[in-house]
């Protein structure tokens, strides 16, 4: 076999594993929010900003179609793959080819759900505040 058909024999099995054909280019993140058939996943690159002479971090958030044969195994704080392929919807434009670590191997999302669980809890505690506060009137 040539390269060439060993490579269209790689790309035909992701395309029945995955339901798509993935091609482009492929990113690796948190996921952050896990819906019925999709995920939200993020991750931070470097941007060099010209006017100051330095580097700032932004934040990307990308929406990726999870195959069936993942779904039970992504959950929210797994480090995964998604690769970029045809737009599946309008904010679908990737499909999550393969889970990486695990929530408890993935040091950025164990930080990120702490600060989440802080700012929910913070946010509980000043509306019984409030609450108290307008039961006394």
């Amino acid at each position: 076999m040539t390269k060439e058909n060993k490579e269209n024999k790689k790309a035909k099995e992701a395309k029945i594993e995955l339901g798509v054909s993935a091609r482009g280019r492929i990113f690796e993140g948190t996921v952050v929010k896990k819906f019925h058939k999709r995920v939200v996943i993020e991750f931070e690159r470097t941007v060099y900003v010209v006017k100051y002479e330095r580097f700032c971090r932004k934040k990307t958030r990308i929406h990726a179609r999870v195959p069936e044969s993942l779904i039970s195994q992504i959950n929210v704080g797994d480090y995964v793959r998604a690769r970029e392929c045809r737009p599946l919807s309008k904010i679908i434009h990737s499909v999550v080819t393969d889970k990486l670590k695990g929530i408890e191997e993935n040091a950025e999302a164990s930080k990120l759900l702490k600060k989440n669980f802080e700012i929910e809890s913070n946010k509980a505690k000043e509306s019984k505040a409030e609450k108290k506060a307008e039961a006394k009137k």
